[in-house]
């Protein structure tokens, strides 16, 4: 039986309690210990109305009872200062490590697993859905364990000197909780749809800021605004919605506490004027002041719960859409790959009967393909666009799914620990990652640490330097994200750069001359086959030009992979 998804989610509000450490343990406690110096305070000053009143103490009699009545308001009011932080500290702690495992798992999964969320809506699940979850732990958790102890401690505490005050508080203040439950299954269905509404917002405000460029080449800027307005005015009035009901749920609550003051106010009237005899002893004024004192603080943690009881709607709504977008909540975070390049020898690669699909799994990219590449062999991997040179290269890697065997070294990919997979490989994408950075910054992501000497000796062997030389701040320029500022063949060089600061034993390059003149192509596989010398090499190109340099070379035609010979004439050359 597959578990409601109220369930689920309040399964992993529970998880993460611990996360909160000593910090939500004091946001707990100090409120408790801040209810029962209240008793302590009401009493005393109950006592010092009663002396004062009904005996007719001098004020000099009174003076100690007094300063007791303020140090316990300074005490009580330090312990409030210190829950509110305390919950703070521990709602910011639970964020923080909850936003680490979601993260950590999305880097641990490959780019290319099915059912990936957008980046539009993974950004909203861990920024937005996250930080729904502070007003549950600061507020609302405190506020719950209030509602439930502190009522009838105070209850307990009264029933022994007066038991008409001691019943009508606790059967009073379970109505209370009973009917906010009632308004709040509403209040989880609007919270619901305004998560998901927000999520869609997030996604859809992402994905066309990505965009930007082929909607105004397009002239859709208009009817995508438009889009976004309504999409805006949607999650506005699904906002509204919840907070009616939280409205709601708050007139609930205070009716019921006006009721039960009321009740409290007329009885002790009553009785002082001779009205009531439910009494075996007479009512003192020390006991009738008490009760009047308590009747409001008997409901004020309800009415705290109130208050904050929509956060927990919030909360679970929260979670349940970061549950819609990522999956299920993690127990820890994962551990991330260090990619560091370490010294190893060449890898030699096996394909046999392996199939590669679409991520739809519809369509086979590759069928039932067969390769073998020794350890230090340069080979090249030929096809049209579209032929699904890149999947292969990004199955080699982990970074897709595959059907058959896959070795590497021997050893099935899977056996492969992700950290000394990356160390000991490296890819260039046909479509590299630059960052907005300086361009010595985005050729030393390949090795943190690198000393500018090794960048700069990265960028000579990419031909970087050459052109780096004619910008204002040389390798110091910054550029813009994804190479903006730069050509598409300058871009692509400074990606490749990348490679020589690696020591990688098996080596995949996706197109690494592309957008290059012939010329310069020549120079650059130059530099790439004496860099690859001991290492084992694999380029997927179009080009027979770059194959010619290549050991031996495969064609992929149809999704099947056949060795295809070389022109002996250009075989072999550097």
């Amino acid at each position: 039986m597959t578990p409601k998804p109220e369930t689920t989610a309040a399964k992993a509000l529970n998880s993460l309690h611990g996360k909160g450490g000593m910090p939500l343990i004091i946001a707990i406690i100090a409120p408790l210990l801040g209810g029962v110096l209240l008793v302590w305070q009401a009493w005393t000053l109950a006592d010092v109305l009663g002396r004062a009143i009904e005996m007719g103490e001098p004020a000099s009699a009174l003076l100690p009872a007094i300063g007791l009545i303020l140090g316990l308001l300074l005490l009580r009011a330090g312990l409030g200062a210190l829950g509110e932080q305390a919950g703070i500290a521990a709602a910011e702690a639970i964020k923080l490590h909850l936003r680490t495992t979601l993260f950590s798992h999305m880097l641990a999964r490959s780019p290319r697993a099915a059912g990936r969320a957008g980046s539009g809506a993974a950004a909203s699940a861990i920024v937005d859905q996250v930080e729904a979850l502070d007003g549950y732990f600061a507020r609302y958790l405190p506020a719950a364990l209030q509602a439930a102890l502190l009522p009838l401690i105070f209850g307990a505490i009264i029933l022994p000197l007066d038991w008409v005050a001691g019943v009508l508080f606790l059967v009073t203040a379970p109505l209370i909780p009973l009917f906010m439950a009632l308004v709040g299954w509403g209040a989880q269905v609007a919270t619901d749809r305004q998560a998901r509404a927000l999520s869609h917002l997030s996604a859809r405000f992402s994905d066309r800021l990505r965009g930007l460029l082929t909607l105004k080449l397009f002239g859709r800027e208009d009817a995508e605004t438009a889009g976004v307005v309504e999409a805006s005015e949607a999650l506005r009035r699904r906002t509204l919605g919840v907070l009616r009901i939280a409205f709601l749920s708050s007139a609930v609550l205070e009716f019921f506490a006006a009721l039960g003051v009321a009740g409290i106010a007329l009885y002790v009237g009553l009785t002082f004027i001779d009205f009531l005899h439910l009494r075996t002893s007479p009512l003192t004024l020390q006991l009738g002041m008490f009760l009047l004192l308590m009747a409001p603080e008997v409901y004020n943690p309800l009415r705290l719960l109130a208050a904050h009881y929509h956060d927990r709607a919030t909360a679970k709504a929260g979670l349940l859409e970061i549950e819609r977008q990522l999956g299920a909540l993690p127990a820890a975070p994962a551990p991330l790959a260090d990619i560091a390049s370490r010294p190893g020898a060449a890898i030699d690669l096996a394909l046999s009967n392996v199939t590669l699909r679409t991520p739809d799994r519809l369509r086979a990219v590759l069928h039932d393909a067969k390769l073998a590449v020794s350890a230090g062999q340069h080979v090249a991997l030929l096809g049209p666009s579209g032929s699904g040179k890149s999947t292969v290269l990004e199955a080699l890697v982990g970074l897709r799914d595959h059907e058959g065997v896959l070795t590497l070294d021997g050893r099935p990919l899977a056996d492969w620990p992700e950290t000394e997979l990356r160390a000991r490989t490296f890819l260039l994408a046909q479509k590299p990652r630059l960052v907005h950075a300086s361009i010595a910054h985005n050729i030393g992501l390949a090795r943190p640490g690198a000393s500018r000497v090794e960048i700069e000796r990265a960028a000579d062997q990419a031909a970087v330097s050459g052109f780096a030389a004619a910008l204002p701040d040389g390798l110091d320029t910054l550029i813009g994200e994804d190479g903006v500022g730069l050509s598409g063949g300058q871009a692509q060089r400074v990606a490749l750069a990348r490679l020589f600061l690696r020591d990688a034993g098996l080596i995949l390059l996706d197109e690494p001359t592309a957008h290059l003149e012939a010329s310069l192509e020549d120079e650059i596989m130059a530099a790439i086959r004496r860099y690859a010398e001991g290492r084992t090499l694999v380029v997927a190109t179009h080009s027979l030009a770059v194959a010619s340099r290549m050991d031996k070379a495969w064609r992929i035609a149809g999704g099947t992979l056949l060795e295809t010979p070389l022109p002996a004439r250009k075989r072999g050359v550097a």
